[in-house]
């Protein structure tokens, strides 16, 4: 958590376009995952961030999913797909 902080105290000094972390949040605690959770979504409007993840709860913080899936044996499928928030509507619709 004290490298994550870091980590997060230097985009909030200075955002940087983006960040790519890698299962960062799988050795958190409940509520520290909830405090790596509250600071992404506190800095996400100035830094995109791509996360490898296997933690739903990280990523029902995304607005986007991007996923494999392996629905036959040796045969991988790529999918992605659009977060909407609860109480969001599409402006487009």
């Amino acid at each position: 958590m004290t490298s994550l902080a870091f980590l997060f105290a230097l985009f909030r000094y200075k955002p940087t376009p983006f960040c790519i972390l890698d299962e960062v949040d799988a050795a958190l605690d409940e509520t520290n995952l909830l405090r790596f959770l509250d600071l992404m979504k506190a800095i996400k409007s100035d830094t995109q961030f791509i996360i490898i993840t296997h933690n739903y709860r990280t990523m029902e913080v995304a607005d986007y999913i991007y996923g494999t899936t392996m629905e036959e044996p040796n045969v991988t499928k790529v999918f992605s797909m659009k977060m909407e928030k609860r109480g969001e509507t599409d402006p487009g619709a």
